[in-house]
């Protein structure tokens, strides 16, 4: 069995110059990172933006993932290729990659099998250098933060209220507490710092949500890096350094171009962690697929808890998006692991576990249909999956009015995902989306929080710890009263707690910890023992990956 890695490089990938004509993009409006990838200029964007009807959106989300997989990047890339073979017009709208899930456990964000964007090497690995000019942006607003305390402090910063911390884009644990301006006067203020994962930077947030340069601007001027001594918050513009890092972003604003196994255009631009960050690719990218096409079909990161939720309520709340269909991929493996069963255990047929398990999806059904759009199911096959396990996953959703559909993009790219294809496209036609918000802007931040924990989660009870509890005053005395929440969760499981599978009852969730992110425009809260900078396993994938005398890269997934 070929590998992920193999297929790609046997692919023959079309000239981007030549998937871009065939999407309606001129050649003239890209500017070139080689032969097969590309970003949509600047002007041409907004010339996207501003002209032309608006296709259909159709949101990929997920059950709660597992360690048997659940394949949503998979299952959108495929039904992007499927929607091509029914002679639909359709462009995918995805996330970047982070190196860190990249060398560590997870893999790439490039989808799999037979449904994968390509070049994946250079997607999973570098691609046209978007993080890394995060990463500069963010840790530029440190730098000159720290040296602002060096040069006299004028602003008064209490360096024990530094809020704002360093990133990178690697799972490096050693990283996340520590303290710097050690070893005398001329090395800095000495004050304890932190380290996240790149893509939980409020930088990838607004660079993910902003609608120009000059939106890009000015909310990187309002993110808030420390207090004073008397209580003043300061923000990046009181430092001077708004500026400098839009400069830094100039390019990274950009969409990128690429394109699937079977030449479907894919714009890829933006890459945020749905657990600990907002989850979704940039709302530019996402437009431009809207005006491109007549089905853009986009995802949002791990569950439909965590990144339908920030979909719905942060990213189509700031850019008056709604989705026109919502397709909730699930396996019979994973419903088996939620329903009790091993993971060394799955490929076993066990039709009662799955029975149990199943809560999982039900949750998810009922959750989305909160925000008033149609759901379909994908049920991502497995060679395991018996034809009994399968019927109880058709019944169970007939029995709730939702249309399910067997994907086999995998193992047969478009053609195996025709039938997906086929009940969104009835969805569309027979059910029109009544979209709302779960919560009012206007509701405090403690009802919004309490909000999402009850409606979505299913939570009995909400704990804010006292120093969070606290926080949320502040911020609301701040003005930030009115902005939507963003919850910082385990992805697996519906709670805070990892270790509860299904669709779990009675439980309460802690939130330990809040912090306004102003320039993104919303507050984050954490909750549990979640991380934001997470750590390798004890065999790191980046154990396996190397380049061959040929130059061939090898055991990249």
């Amino acid at each position: 069995m070929l590998t992920d890695i193999q297929i790609a490089q046997s692919c023959k990938l079309r000239p981007i110059t030549e998937v871009a004509q065939a999407a309606g993009i001129s050649p003239d409006n890209l500017e070139l990172y080689g032969r097969y990838k590309a970003k949509i200029s600047r002007e041409a964007v907004q010339g996207y933006l501003s002209s032309g009807e608006d296709g259909k959106l159709i949101l990929v989300t997920a059950i709660n993932p597992t360690p048997a997989g659940e394949g949503k990047t998979t299952t959108t890339v495929g039904l992007g290729q499927a929607m091509a073979k029914l002679g639909k017009r359709a462009v995918i709208a995805l996330r970047e990659p982070s190196l860190g899930p990249v060398f560590g456990v997870k893999g790439g964000a490039a989808g799999g099998g037979y449904a994968q964007v390509v070049p994946m090497e250079d997607i999973n690995l570098h691609f046209t250098g978007d993080m890394h000019a995060i990463t500069a942006a963010n840790n530029l607003l440190c730098a000159m933060l720290d040296n602002h305390l060096q040069q006299g402090n004028p602003l008064g910063i209490d360096p024990r209220r530094v809020v704002f911390p360093r990133v990178l884009d690697m799972n490096d644990r050693a990283l996340r507490n520590l303290t710097i301006g050690l070893g005398g006067k001329m090395n800095g203020v000495p004050r304890e710092e932190h380290f996240m994962i790149t893509v939980a930077s409020e930088v990838m947030a607004i660079l993910c949500l902003a609608n120009d340069f000059d939106d890009l601007r000015a909310r990187l001027g309002r993110i808030l890096v420390a207090y004073a001594y008397d209580g003043t918050p300061i923000h990046a513009s009181d430092l001077h350094a708004d500026g400098a890092m839009a400069v830094l972003l100039k390019d990274a604003l950009q969409p990128n171009l690429v394109q699937t196994l079977e030449g479907t255009p894919c714009l890829m631009h933006g890459g945020p962690f749905a657990n600990i960050a907002h989850g979704c690719n940039s709302v530019q990218a996402t437009r431009i697929a809207l005006k491109l096409a007549d089905y853009a079909i986009t995802e949002a990161g791990f569950g439909a808890d965590l990144g339908a939720e920030k979909f719905m309520d942060i990213k189509c709340r700031m850019a008056g998006l709604h989705p026109d269909c919502v397709v909730l991929v699930a396996t019979v493996r994973a419903l088996k692991y939620n329903g009790g069963v091993a993971k060394g255990e799955l490929n076993r047929p066990d039709v009662d576990a799955l029975r149990r398990g199943i809560a999982n999806l039900g949750a998810h059904i009922d959750n989305l249909r909160k925000y008033g759009v149609p759901v379909v199911v994908a049920v991502n096959a497995f060679p395991t999956d018996t034809e009994e396990e399968t019927a109880v996953i058709r019944d169970f959703c007939a029995e709730r009015g939702v249309r399910c559909a067997r994907s086999e993009v995998f193992a047969k790219g478009g053609e195996g995902g025709t039938a997906l294809a086929q009940a969104v496209l009835d969805t569309l036609e027979t059910e029109r989306a009544d979209f709302r918000l779960l919560y009012p802007d206007d509701m405090a931040l403690t009802d919004k929080i309490r909000t999402v924990c009850t409606e979505i989660y299913g939570a009995k009870d909400v704990n804010i710890l006292p120093a969070a509890a606290k926080e949320l005053e502040r911020i609301t005395e701040m003005g930030g009263g009115k902005l939507p929440v963003c919850m910082a969760k385990t992805q697996y499981s519906l709670s805070d707690d990892p270790a509860l599978l299904g669709r779990p009852e009675g439980f309460t969730v802690t939130v330990r910890s809040v912090r306004l992110a102003a320039g993104a425009g919303f507050v984050v809260c954490e909750t549990g023992a979640i991380m934001t900078m997470p750590g390798l396993p004890k065999k790191p994938a980046a154990e396996a990956i190397e380049m061959d005398e040929s130059g061939t890269i090898r055991g990249l997934f």
